[in-house]
């Protein structure tokens, strides 16, 4: 089954896994099938230009088909948890394709039940590719890495997972900050030099990303450092 670590601070992994070690504080690993899923699917129609137009979140409509009160540069998502509300504004202005690819799995409902697979104390949640029995979910193709737009993950700002050895990798998942996290901005072209591209900011409900981070953790035979009492994402919608 392939599975992403997201690691903080030193590295840990389990005895089956075959790291590819970077030197940022944010690690992530795979393994050979790719990135958060258990196989691509067909991408949806235009994903690489998913940034012009985007789709909406809910409400009957496709992908591709704004809602006519939405702020076209500067959308806002609700994440609605079982542990309270996030209210997340997106950046289209510095990060056009990543918010576009963001957009599309929320117009799918991509993210209905899935869950808060990891927490790294102090530093940051990670969401957005496991349901609640611990399956990855299928994913698109991955998005173009936008993290050379220097936007600084924050405190506050969500960003996308990917592979460590690969810049271009990121798919579905993204991780909240909970603290200013420098080594994980844009430093270079190269791979472990490049870092994870920050595409909004919470707005509202910082408090819950807080909650959620401080939470007893254990490991699985599934997952490090994951919570003990399972955090739902019930749904992700555009509301304006």
């Amino acid at each position: 089954m392939d599975r992403l670590v997201l690691l903080y601070g030193d590295v840990t992994v389990s005895h089956r896994w075959k790291p590819i070690v970077a030197c940022l504080s944010l690690i992530l690993f795979a393994t050979a099938g790719g990135c958060g899923g258990s196989g691509d699917k067909s991408p949806p129609a235009a994903i690489g230009e998913a940034g012009k137009d985007g789709p909406s979140g809910g409400g009957g409509h496709s992908p591709g088909t704004p809602k006519s009160n939405v702020d076209l540069q500067h959308p806002v998502v609700l994440i609605e948890t079982s542990l309270g509300n996030i209210t997340v504004q997106l950046d289209r202005e510095k990060a056009k394709l990543t918010v576009g690819n963001f957009l599309v799995y929320v117009g799918e409902s991509f993210y209905d039940q899935t869950i808060i697979h990891q927490v790294y104390k102090g530093q940051g949640i990670l969401a957005g590719g496991y349901g609640a029995n611990m399956v990855p979910k299928r994913v698109h193709q991955t998005v173009r890495n936008e993290a050379d737009n220097r936007v600084t993950n924050a405190r506050g700002t969500i960003a996308m997972v990917r592979q460590p050895d690969a810049i271009d990798s990121a798919t579905s998942q993204f991780f909240i900050n909970v603290a200013d996290n420098p080594s994980l901005d844009y430093k270079g072209r190269k791979p472990e030099e490049y870092g994870y591209c920050v595409f909004g900011k919470v707005i509202e409900g910082m408090e819950v990303v807080d909650k959620i981070n401080a939470l007893p953790l254990h490991d699985t035979p599934e997952m490090e450092q994951t919570p003990t009492e399972q955090v739902v994402v019930k749904s992700i919608r555009l509301i304006r």
